[in-house]
Formats: structure tokens, sequence, C-alpha cells
């Protein structure tokens, strides 16, 4: 097994590749993913071996840090950065990562709050964020010109903060290598300054974020459920024996589509479209949102005739007269009967008898 690592050389290999990853919006590019990955693990590596020896302590002051530590004291800063570019799929995973960029935030502003390292501004805002952490804002006032006043002030000061540093990084007498301790140790200071500033900023922006999500859809199902339990789900009926399937897929329908297509009563055993001929269904077969015919109209009239729903007749053969049975008599006096009884009618009333209302 190798020598444990120092904290210097971990602190120096995670700093190489979050230097790498800025600027870059690749995000979605493995060579992103990798070194994020790898920038964070070396970040929580950082905070192990901290807590291990005891870098920090509550019982201290500032003056008792010494110059070549003051950069870890931003570790947990570096974590929440980077715990921003993380890319998530869903609302829930975005939800979770804001959590954990709240809690690493937190991290970073207690230790300074604990050596006083903040400045008076930034020790109102952080006593104002402890009071109500997810109503939180760096702008308390609700009126829109104090508002956009106060957003000018915060832009104003990161920029002069930004300034300070680009100088001090472009001095020589600032620079670790060959520079003086105090102009070393005022560089730090100044660096850990700007990240408590951004802190608040970062924390302003989770709240704005977390709103935004609280008011998405909320998934019909967790983003873990497969779709195999997912089908099962939903042909699982409940107690009262609801279910969500309207009804069985054709490939689960088995030997029901080669059984009969109607019962004794009439009743439809398997689904069914009427077709005019064979010829239109190959014409509608490429159309949007066509439904596949099982039978033409000519089988279904077959399938009625064979059941017996089709009454035989009309037409011309329900004008021809059939063929008097000469054999038989009770049917022929029945018959005569009949003709008697209409001559006798016709007689008693002669035609336009009825007509009353042209009489004078």
């Amino acid at each position: 097994m190798g020598e444990p690592r120092t904290l210097k050389t971990v602190f120096e290999g995670a700093e190489k590749k979050r230097l790498a990853l800025e600027g870059t919006f690749e995000a979605s590019s493995l060579t992103f993913r990798e070194d994020l990955s790898f920038a964070l693990k070396s970040y929580e590596e950082c905070l192990k071996i901290i807590s291990n020896v005891s870098l920090f302590s509550e019982n201290e002051g500032p003056e008792d840090i010494n110059t070549t530590d003051l950069p870890y004291l931003l570790v947990s800063y570096r974590i929440a950065e980077l715990l921003q570019k993380i890319s998530v799929t869903s609302p829930l995973e975005r939800k979770l990562a804001l959590k954990t960029t709240r809690d690493a935030y937190e991290r970073f502003l207690y230790l300074l709050d604990n050596y006083t390292l903040l400045s008076k501004p930034d020790r109102k805002l952080w006593d104002t964020y402890n009071e109500d952490p997810e109503a939180f804002s760096t702008i308390s006032t609700k009126d829109p010109a104090a508002r956009r006043n106060a957003k000018i002030a915060n832009f104003q000061q990161e920029k002069e903060l930004k300034q300070k540093l680009a100088y001090m990084r472009s001095t020589p007498r600032y620079l670790e290598n060959g520079g003086d301790e105090e102009a070393v140790r005022e560089l730090h200071l100044a660096n850990v300054a700007y990240c408590a500033h951004m802190a608040f900023q970062g924390l302003e922006h989770i709240n704005r974020e977390m709103e935004m999500l609280a008011q998405a859809p909320v998934p019909l199902m967790p983003t873990t459920t497969t779709v195999q339990e997912d089908e099962r789900r939903r042909l699982s009926p409940t107690e009262d024996g609801y279910t969500e399937r309207l009804d069985r897929p054709l490939h689960r329908l088995g030997s029901v589509l080669n059984g009969p297509l109607l019962s004794r009563e009439g009743k439809p055993l398997r689904p069914f479209t009427l077709t005019s001929n064979r010829q239109d269904l190959q014409k509608g077969v490429f159309r949007p949102g066509h439904n596949l015919p099982t039978m033409s109209i000519d089988e279904y009239l077959e399938e009625e005739r064979r059941r017996g729903g089709i009454i035989e007749g009309g037409g011309e053969a329900s004008g021809r007269q059939a063929t008097p049975d000469e054999d038989n008599y009770e049917k022929a006096d029945a018959e005569t009967m009949k003709a008697r009884d209409w001559d006798e009618f016709v007689e008693a009333n002669p035609k336009g008898a009825g007509n009353t209302l042209n009489r004078g």
C-alpha cells in the first residue's frame, strides 16, 4: 500500500482540476464529468484530513492560523462551487444537489464566523440567514428602487474584490514563492473575503431556485421505478377492484382472438372493426391514427348468418304469390270466407260513402 497523501498534495490536485473546469461549458462531456468527480473527491478527502489532524479549532482566532493553512479554509466553499456544476435530469435530483450545496456553504461560513473572519456586513447577513435560512435574501427591502440599488451595490462590491485579487496575484510580493509573508497572508484573506461574499450570493440563488422547483409538477412515479414495476402496478387492481388498464393488450388475449366473435346472447367476445372491403383496408393501412380492422363487412354478415342473426326475405321475393296447396281444404275454405267477407263489406260501404265534407 502507498503512503497516505498529505493535505497539501491532495489540495493542490483538487485545485488543478477545479481551475481546469473554469470556463468549460461542455458539461455533458466525459472529460468534464471525470474532472468534476475527481475534484469533488479530492476536496472531500481534504476535509477528512483536516478533521483528523484538527487543523482548525473553535478556541482559536485568525492569528492562530498559519499563513500556509489559510487556503484550506476554502475547502467547503470549493465543494459548494463544484456541486453547482453537476448535471441532473429531474427536479428531485436538483433539490438534493441544492441541499448538499447549502450544507457546504453553511460549513464554510460557520468556520469563518468562528474565526471572526467575516466582515461586519457579512456577519449581519450571517445572522439574518440563521433566523430563516429558506427565506434568506441579501436584499431585505421590498421597495423596487431600493432593491435595484442594493443589487448594484452587491455587484460593485464583487467587482472591487475581483480587481483587488487580480492586482495582488499580478504583484510579485503577494506570491507565495519569494513573496513577503504578510503580503501573502493579505492575499489569502482577501480571497477568503471574496468567497464569503459569493457564498451569501449562492445561498440566495439556492432559495430562488428552490421556490421554482416547488412549483414543478410532481412525477407520477419515482425516478427509480422500472418499466416492469410500473406495468405491474397498473395491471394490479386495488382493494375496490379498480385498475388503470382499460382492456387487455392484444398480445395477451391468447386464444381469445381465435374463438367466436359473438356469444349466443350477441355480446362481442373480441374486438373488431367493420370495413367495406379488403381494398379499402389496404388503402388505409398507412393513414395516421389508423386502427387495423379484424374483419370485413362480408365476413361479419357471414358470421351473423351462421349464428341465425339474419332474417332472409324481402325485395322481389316478398311480392310473389305463394302457390296454393290444392289438397289443403281448410286453408282453401278460410280464403273463400275471407273473400266473401270482403265482398259484403264493399257492398255495404260504396266508394265515397265516408266523405261527408263536401255535402250540402
